[in-house]
C-alpha cells in the first residue's frame, strides 16, 4: 500500500522541489512550463509519459499551445506520496527552467 506523505516530509516539498507549488483545493502538487512553441511543449510531454511509464505514476496535466501544467497526486494514497516527490524530481531533471 502506498502511504501519504507524513508532516515533516510535506514540511520539506518546498526545499524538495522548489519549482513546484501545493495545488489549491487538492492534496496534490503542479509545476506550470512555457516552451517556445506547441511542437516543444508536445516533445517534453512525450519525454514526460516515457517518465511516467518507468516510474508507473501517470500525471493529470494539460496543454495549450506552449504551455504545459502538471498535476501530481496518488490517487491510491488518497493524495500527495512519496511517489509524487520521485516523479517530480524525475521531471525537474528533463525540465528546461522556464516557469510560468
Amino acid at each position: 500500500m502506498i502511504r501519504p506523505l507524513d508532516t515533516a516530509a510535506r514540511a520539506e516539498l518546498p526545499h524538495t522541489l522548489p519549482l513546484w507549488q501545493v495545488a489549491e483545493g487538492r492534496d496534490a502538487i503542479l509545476r506550470r512550463f512555457r516552451f517556445a512553441d506547441f511542437s516543444a511543449a508536445w516533445g517534453f510531454m512525450a519525454r514526460v509519459a516515457l517518465l511516467a511509464e518507468k516510474h508507473d505514476h501517470h500525471p493529470e496535466w494539460s496543454n495549450v499551445w506552449n504551455r504545459v501544467e502538471i498535476l501530481l497526486t496518488t490517487h491510491d494514497a488518497g493524495g500527495l506520496s512519496e511517489r509524487d516527490v520521485a516523479m517530480a524530481q524525475a521531471i525537474d531533471a528533463i525540465a528546461p527552467g522556464t516557469v510560468l
